[in-house]
């Protein structure tokens, strides 16, 4: 079975309580982000799959969730880290419209339907944190 590891950014818009979402065009929505590269650190990928995807640059803040799934049709054993985020430059736009349908900030209801592996709510993220250290 391969481990893949994927890192994702939360971005919060705080004074409209939207999160950011991208539409993957397999039809399921995620927060940005994807696969970490070899060599690449956990930030190093979820600030470049960032910037691939939605045209933004990113700074990284402590993780809010690691969820794991194994996806045997695939023979995948996947660990997702969710980094809580904020932008620090750059207008939203598709970046690769091989992979990315749309990019919306969606409410935190609709994000929960879409997003139904968070058992708590996305909106517990908001809450979890925990460091993330790299040790060089």
């Amino acid at each position: 079975m391969l481990r893949v590891d994927v890192a994702y950014a939360f971005i919060y818009k705080e004074d409209e309580h939207k999160i950011l979402m991208v539409n993957n065009k397999g039809g399921t929505w995620s927060f940005p982000g994807g696969a970490v590269e070899q060599g690449e650190t956990l930030k190093q990928a979820v600030i470049r799959e960032t910037k691939e995807e939605t045209g933004l640059t990113i700074e990284v803040e402590e993780v809010a969730a690691v969820n794991e799934a194994i996806f045997k049709e695939k023979g995948h054993h996947a660990l997702f880290i969710t980094f809580k985020a904020k932008i620090v430059d750059g207008e939203i736009s598709i970046q690769d419209k091989d992979e990315i349908s749309e990019i919306v900030w969606i409410d935190i209801p609709k994000a929960n339907e879409l997003m139904p592996y968070h058992p708590n709510g996305v909106e517990s993220l908001l809450k979890s944190s925990s460091p993330y250290i790299f040790q060089a």
